[in-house]
């Protein structure tokens, strides 16, 4: 891994470009996604939260790339990872309740559970060397 270039290395290594893209397109995606929500007291709570986490996932890992040193990025990351595990509660809700069909939230939930796993072993990566 490198911090500077903010490589993460998985099954295949994937750029700071890539993941900037895809952490950024998780957020637009849940955008989209709570126009859908019903407009109830539960359906408004799940789609402030959801926003919240979901777009804090690519900002902190601009942030996490942006670090000015190991320890930074590393703390960054932590966030990012809270972050994308929060927005995977906030869907598994969104399921569980019966608020929109799951086969309408399954692909932004595996996207948000990839995402987390990705920033786990970038982390983990991160600390080792």
């Amino acid at each position: 891994m490198k911090i500077a270039d903010c490589f993460v290395e998985v099954e295949t290594a994937m750029d700071d470009v890539e993941l900037k893209k895809r952490t950024k397109l998780l957020g637009l995606r849940v955008l989209k996604l709570i126009t859908a929500l019903p407009q109830t007291t539960g359906g408004q709570v799940i789609a402030k939260q959801i926003v919240r986490s979901a777009t804090s996932v690519g900002a902190n890992y601009r942030a996490a790339c942006r670090g000015r040193s190991k320890a930074e990025f590393v703390s960054k990351l932590q966030i990012v990872i809270e972050e994308a595990d929060e927005t995977c509660y906030w869907l598994e809700l969104i399921i569980e309740g019966d608020l929109l069909p799951a086969a309408k939230v399954e692909p932004l939930l595996d996207e948000a559970n990839q995402i987390t796993a990705i920033m786990v072993a970038s982390r983990k990566s991160a600390t080792r060397n």
